[in-house]
């Protein structure tokens, strides 16, 4: 299709445009924007410009360690040489309306008053959980690396009780933030700690080992449980995973079994029952393409058949 014509200027030297052309622009662009929302563009690749401090955001978002004013102090002289101009980037119609339509989406967010709203709710109902606060009780005769944790539980005890935190969005106030910690205490006490820390948990919680129910809801309820996940890698070799009630209520009896012979490992242990039970379909999974394998309580039975439930080996099978 031949282009129309266009008209040169002579006082400005400059081609304006006609009738038929703006008309003919006009065709052009209702097409492509039809196109668009069609989506029959979406792989074809385009050239778009990109605002240098859009460009650096993320550069800058994820550093951590490194407070917003020294990252403002840093980048400031980088930023301010490539102000004046543009970066172009290659990308597809797909990748370029997510882009975009980030860019757009972060000019209306007011990023000052969102840092306000969350320094005011993390100090009024904020909730810190320290776990493996059980690494920090120093035991008697011990020496190296163990003996500095009652110089962090020192560091800790201010925070717990209250005092402003300098963070890199600003400081917070720990006052009214809750603090939970927690520890397996298995080679220590929870009284080995500091007396000043110890206050500052008054409410104390002692957990009971798992038993094969909660093995079983632990196989069934969660969303994204393991037996999920097996079945959704396993999908990726074209083979279907099917599990049986039955076998799931074997899988969880073994993995009761197994932490009340041999060490408990709590939930952990599903994972060595899982991987013994499904591998055979793992590492042959290409003989298994296009099948659909049962695992009920007596496949279950037959591949731990082998596993010893009362030697000490059984600590390193599973």
């Amino acid at each position: 299709m031949l282009e129309p014509k266009r008209v040169t200027d002579e006082s400005t030297g400059d081609s304006a445009p006609t009738t038929s052309q703006r008309a003919y622009m006009k065709r052009r662009r209702r097409a492509v924007a039809q196109q668009l929302a069609n989506h029959e563009l979406e792989e074809r690749i385009i050239e778009i410009e990109i605002d240098p401090e859009e460009a650096f955001s993320s550069v800058i978002e994820f550093a951590s360690g490194i407070g917003s004013e020294e990252i403002h102090e840093q980048f400031q002289e980088f930023i301010q040489s490539v102000q004046s101009r543009k970066r172009a980037r290659r990308v597809s119609v797909r990748e370029a309306r997510r882009i975009l339509v980030e860019q757009e989406a972060n000019k209306l967010i007011d990023f000052e008053e969102v840092v306000d709203m969350a320094l005011r709710r993390v100090e009024d109902s904020g909730v810190v959980f320290v776990d493996e606060i059980d690494k920090l009780v120093s035991r008697s005769g011990d020496y190296g690396a163990d003996v500095s944790g009652e110089g962090v539980q020192r560091d800790l005890l201010p925070i717990v009780e209250g005092a402003s935190v300098a963070t890199r969005y600003g400081l917070i106030n720990t006052d009214h933030i809750l603090f939970v910690a927690a520890g397996a205490f298995n080679r220590s006490r929870p009284s080995d700690l500091l007396p000043e820390l110890q206050g500052r948990f008054p409410i104390r919680v002692e957990v009971q080992d798992l038993n094969e129910a909660d093995f079983l809801r632990i196989l069934t309820e969660p969303e994204n449980s393991l037996t999920k996940q097996h079945a959704a890698l396993l999908s990726t070799e074209d083979v279907t995973l099917t599990f049986t009630e039955d076998g799931l209520r074997e899988m969880a009896r073994a993995a009761a079994l197994m932490n009340e012979k041999t060490e408990n490992l709590g939930a952990r242990r599903l994972y060595g029952v899982m991987e013994k039970v499904l591998q055979e379909v793992s590492f042959r999974s290409p003989e298994f393409a296009g099948q659909t394998v049962v695992i009920d309580a007596e496949y279950v039975r037959t591949q731990l058949r082998d596993v010893p439930l009362s030697d000490e080996a059984s600590k390193y099978i599973l």
